[in-house]
């Protein structure tokens, strides 16, 4: 990766090429020529524009070509051709005249000093196949007959598809009756009439030819025949003239197909094995229904016979196959090409294996070896040696194996070349690395003799010495476990005993790149989400190539590309929605950068509920017991913590599993302690930190014999409707606490402490009503359980009532204390206790208002209830009406009901204070007065002697100034103007109603008051109010029409009276005189927008202003500017200063100076 100037080579963990004679020549050196591409065998396909033979070189001097066709020259000058400059390539268009050049091919690649030669390159031009004109006679045969329908597919490119298919294109149903040979050949082991048809049409295919040919359709005609006589499997393939064994040959690596198909009836099946040995197992298998034994990827220890069976119940035939594994040449020991000095020696072996054994042929510069022979080589079958080697001796010798199924050839170049050094690798190259890693600086050189390699720092001057350096045999540098010190310049020396030459590299030290994987090792319950993060650091200089990826159990992630999006990767994040078991596994994150690469992993561990417990069986049975055994299920990575066994066997409930008992986590056995009458099944859940298993399968049934029963009812109780009635109820005995059949409830009781005898009765339901001669009496009741095995334990007593009646007598009411306007003490006598007939629950207060003292009016009767629990003789009654008259009453009541009122008591309420005032408004100002007006008070509570008016000067940050009163003893008056007023300031104002008693609690209003000038910024915010524009707009219309009239009137010579120029033309000296009506709007002219104050130079109804304000402002005051215009909608500051206040609305009254 070049960064800057020369370039800046990175290098990781390089493949290192060790100097070999096998060493690449530079091209600057002279060389032998060295065959580089060359083609294959070559179809020429019909659809193809041309067909191109390849054939390049590279040596020095720049070779020339020269091609042989078939052993014989071939001429390259020929015009139907294309040859390439400066390579061997030629092209042969496509223009009808192919097959004249099909045939084998070989080129030659030539300088001075050598000739290469390509191995043989065939170019095939395939015929385009047809099948024959013929004229096919229609075949007859007998039912249950064999009969073959030949197929004879002409020749063509290989590979060959044939198919048998009906005039519809529809395939020949094969089956183990019907069979397709591998020549095509359709056989059948006996016909039926079904088979009879007049077009089956064979079918071949050269999908390399893109073609697919067609024979003219068969006729088979089947007659059928009452009397099909079965015989014997007889062999049709392999044909009968192949005697009972045949030979097959197969070239190793390929795949064997050896078939038998046999005629009968029955229809024979056929068997495959191999003598003396098995079938080799996973490569062979059995195709047709057994009619092919097919063997994939032949080996020479398939070689042997196989034989196949034809049989049905009649008899049997078989053939044998005597299989011969045979294999094309390759190369054991192949020459190699080598580099020498003059006066050095050499040996080239060429070794081959193949079968049959191949033949060794030599060759050099493309003659054979014993035509144009070197001084001083020794040649034999295997290997040619040298010696004394001299510049002349360069040549290139071929080594060529060859047998019936092939011929492989090698070129082996000799150069003999005496040169100083040459470094490949450029000087001032820049190498980087990280801390810790390895350091590869190069130095890739030529030298011919061998050169010896030696690296020393710059500015030391001296060789590498130490275990951390490592020179290689290419003379690359290797220093290991790098450390900052190891930046700076190097130096490459190479010499010979021709000369020396040297280059510099350079070395930049990076900091490695860390990594952490959070969290470590994390749990996660299925059906979670799983989030891990990983956090990287890296050298600045490497940022840039930084590259997160993720990756499970080693296979990595493709980006956001999962399954409904459930994986997720955003940069150094993964996250995983409904995580399932097959998300467990180990999660690594990589960073990977130019220089290094580092991982760090965690283990994600998926938690489940556990699999269901199993194998449960029962052992140890007993009368009351049971022991209860299972295995545990998979726990899904989390310990089983218990086991709930469950049973089923309630006759009540049938198909009801309850709880039985828990039992932990490493026991998988439990003793069942069990209840009589009862058929159990048993089932176990297992439980762990995620949650509950499935149930286990139910196990085998236990039942318990029957016994008397072990506990009585529970929860005895009475419920009685009527006055001496005795109602006996109790919680019934449950199925699994019956034990036995014939379940039935003894009740006795008798009056509490009497020496008398206990009644008794029995009874099958859980209730019985029993008639006692008194009220409210005091019994001892027992019930007892029995069933036809006997009875239950002894029962305990327990005392019930009998039924209760209403009390008969009223209270006797004392008096009534009148603490205040709203609240009276009321005492009565408590009745006797042999008149409550029952358990005394309370005393009943009733009261009603009959009328108003303060206006005379009587009120509808109304009836509030206030009850006391418990024996008392008093009572608080609250939340009355002030001045006003009550009627009162007492009663008791116990569980049965209420007894009877006491007389009524008549009583009185004082006056109280007033509510405070309905609203407050300021409706007209002036200058230094305002003019406020209020409703009365919902409430009075008395008669009303006036109000106490007062007000106080408030600054933006509502400090409160002195609070001034004024006392209005006219109550009839609702309203008051206010004069000496500052202009331009801010008010509080405070109402309160007062009787005699005194005065209630006030109403506040606020406003502030403008001086001259200062209207405009009252008026900015509505400018541009949709409402306001077109208000404007309409003035601006009346305006244009009163200017018409006007007009019209004075054309006509109409006058105006005084008054209407009064009206027109106001002045304004008069204007400021007249009194509280600047401002004024009536509210039929414009309404307020939703949400705004409306200003108090406007003319708003009593209770708008006020009911908004509560509502919405919760008594909080607008803001204001400092002029006193509005700037805000409702703010949440409170009020400050000590007057109580229910109510506010906020304002502003704007007043002429």
């Amino acid at each position: 990766m070049e960064i800057g100037g020369r370039g800046l080579i990175i290098s990781l963990i390089c493949f290192l090429f060790k100097f070999s004679t096998a060493i690449e020549i530079p091209l600057s050196v002279q060389q032998v020529p060295t065959i580089i591409k060359q083609s294959k065998v070559q179809v020429a396909f019909p659809f193809d524009e041309y067909f191109q033979i390849e054939c390049e070189a590279k040596g020095n001097p720049e070779p020339t070509f020269m091609w042989t066709k078939d052993d014989k020259t071939f001429d390259l000058s020929d015009s139907r051709i294309i040859v390439s400059n400066n390579s061997g390539t030629f092209k042969i268009p496509n223009e009808g005249h192919i097959s004249h050049f099909q045939g084998k091919y070989r080129c030659f690649a030539s300088n001075k000093l050598g000739v290469a030669m390509s191995e043989e390159i065939e170019f095939i031009v395939p015929n385009v196949p047809k099948f024959p004109k013929e004229k096919i006679d229609p075949l007859e045969v007998e039912e249950g007959d064999p009969i073959v329908l030949p197929c004879n597919p002409p020749k063509g490119l290989p590979p060959l598809h044939i198919y048998w298919m009906n005039i519809e294109l529809e395939h020949i149903e094969q089956d183990e009756r019907v069979y397709m040979s591998q020549k095509g050949d359709l056989y059948f082991a006996n016909v039926e009439e079904k088979d009879s048809r007049n077009d089956y049409c064979c079918f071949a295919a050269f999908p390399r030819l893109r073609t697919i040919v067609q024979k003219m359709p068969m006729k088979l005609t089947v007659n059928s025949s009452n009397s099909i006589k079965q015989r014997k499997p007889r062999l049709l393939l392999p044909p009968s003239e192949s005697g009972s064994a045949s030979s097959v040959t197969i070239l190793k690596g390929d795949t064997l197909l050896l078939e038998c198909f046999a005629e009968g009836l029955p229809t024979p099946q056929v068997d495959w094995n191999k003598i003396g040995g098995d079938l080799p197992k996973g490569r062979e298998t059995k195709e047709n229904y057994g009619k092919t034994l097919k063997i994939e990827n032949v080996s020479y220890r398939d070689r042997g016979n196989y034989r196949c069976t034809a049989n049905n119940f009649l008899g049997s035939t078989s053939h044998d196959f005597h299989v011969v594994v045979e294999e094309p040449p390759r190369w054991t020991k192949k020459p190699q090409s080598g580099v020498y000095s003059t006066g050095s020696s050499g040996i080239l072996l060429c070794e081959a294996e193949g079968e049959p054994e191949p033949t060794l042929k030599w060759r050099v510069n493309g003659s054979p070896i014993d035509k144009n022979p070197f001084a001083g080589d020794v040649v034999s079958p295997t290997e040619i040696s040298f010696t004394n080697l001299q510049p002349n001796h360069t040549a290139v010798y071929q080594c060529e194996a060859s047998n019936v199924h092939g011929t492989i050839l090698a070129n082996a170049n000799i150069d003999v070349v005496d040169v100083r050094p040459l470094i490949q690798t450029e000087d001032e190259e820049n190498y980087a690395t990280v801390v810790g890693y390895s350091a590869f600086l190069h130095c890739e050189y030529f030298a011919s003799p061998e050169a010896i390699v030696s690296w020393q720092k710059v500015d030391e001057a001296k060789p590498l010495e130490g275990r951390r350096y490592h020179i290689h045999e290419n003379g690359t540098l290797q220093i290991n476990k790098t450390t900052e010190d190891d930046a700076g310049s190097y130096s490459c020396w190479v010499e010979n005993a021709k000369g020396k030459t040297a280059v510099t590299a350079n070395l930049d030290i990076r900091n490695a790149t860390k990594l952490q994987v959070s969290p470590k090792n994390p749990r996660v319950p299925k059906l979670h989400t799983l989030e891990l993060h990983c956090e990287s650091k890296c050298d600045p200089y490497l940022k840039h190539s930084l590259k997160l990826s993720w990756s499970k159990n080693g296979e990595g992630f493709e980006i956001n590309a999962t399954e409904d999006g459930r994986i997720i990767i955003d940069g150094p994040n993964l996250t995983i929605s409904n995580v399932t078991s097959e998300d467990q596994g180990i999660y690594s994150c990589s960073a990977q950068t130019a220089l290094d690469s580092v991982a760090d992993v965690t283990h994600v561990t998926i938690l489940d509920v556990p699999d269901p417990p199993e194998n449960l069986h029962l052992s140890e049975r007993q009368n009351r017991s049971v022991r209860l055994t299972w295995d545990a299920g998979n726990d899904h990575n989390s310990r089983i913590s218990e086991y709930i066994v469950e049973f089923e066997g309630n006759k009540e409930e049938p198909g009801r599993w309850e709880e039985l008992t828990r039992v932990q986590g490493k026991e998988t056995t439990a003793l069942l302690s069990l209840a009589p009458y009862v058929r159990y099944q048993f089932r176990v859940i297992a439980v762990n930190e995620v949650g509950r298993s499935q149930p286990s399968q139910p196990s085998d049934h236990h039942e318990t014999p029957p016994a008397a029963p072990d506990k009585n009812p529970q929860n005895i109780r009475v419920q009685a409707s009527q006055p001496k009635e005795m109602i006996i109820k109790w919680e019934p005995l449950k199925s699994m606490e019956q034990n036995g059949p014939g379940l039935e409830y003894r009740v006795t009781w008798k009056p509490q402490g009497a020496p008398v005898e206990w009644e008794e009765e029995t009874v099958t339901n859980h209730t019985l009503r029993v008639m006692t001669p008194t009220v409210y009496a005091p019994y001892d009741v027992q019930v007892q359980a029995v069933n036809h095995l006997g009875s239950g334990p002894e029962p305990q007593s327990v005392i019930l009532y009998s039924g209760e009646d209403y009390p008969d007598t009223a209270p006797v009411i004392h008096g009534v204390d009148v603490i205040n306007s709203t609240l009276v003490k009321v005492s009565w006598s408590t009745i006797p206790k042999d008149r409550v007939h029952g358990h005394l629950k309370g005393y009943q207060i009733n009261w009603w208002k009959t009328k108003s003292l303060l206006d005379g009016r009587t009120h509808p009767k109304e009836v509030n209830i206030l009850r006391f629990s418990g024996q008392r003789n008093y009572g608080m009654v609250p939340s009355l009406d002030a001045f006003s008259e009550f009627h009162l009453t007492v009663l008791a009541y116990n569980s049965k009901g209420a007894g009877p009122e006491s007389e009524p008591y008549i009583f009185q309420t004082p006056e109280g204070v007033p509510e405070q005032p309905a609203f407050l408004k300021i409706i007209k100002v002036d200058k230094d007065t305002a003019t406020l007006t209020w409703g009365l008070p919902k409430k009075l509570n008395g008669n009303l002697t006036g109000y106490l008016l007062q007000y106080q000067i408030i600054n933006d940050t509502y400090e409160l100034g002195e609070l001034n009163d004024i006392n209005i003893t006219t109550p009839s008056k609702p309203s008051w103007r206010l004069s000496n007023l500052n202009s331009t300031t801010k008010y509080k104002f405070y109402l309160r109603a007062c009787t005699s008693k005194g005065c209630g609690k006030p109403i506040t209003e606020e406003g502030s008051t403008l001086g001259e000038g200062k209207y405009a910024g009252l008026y900015d915010d509505i400018s541009t109010q949709g409402w306001f524009i077109g208000l404007m707009c309409a003035i601006a219309l009346l305006t244009l029409i009163l200017l018409t009239v006007c007009f019209v009137k004075r054309n006509r010579g109409g006058k105006y009276s005084v008054k209407e120029k009064e009206d027109l033309h106001p002045d304004p000296e008069v204007q400021s005189v007249k009194d509280e009506t600047f401002g004024e709007y009536s509210d039929s002219d414009e309404k307020p927008l939703k949400g705004s104050l409306r200003s108090l130079n406007r003319d708003m109804q009593a209770t708008e202003s006020a009911d908004s304000l509560v509502q919405y402002g919760e008594g909080d005051h607008g803001l204001f500017s400092e002029d006193g215009s509005f700037i805000g909608a409702y703010a949440g500051s409170k009020e400050k200063g000590s007057v109580e206040s229910n109510g506010s609305s906020t304002a502003t009254f704007p007043l002429r100076a």
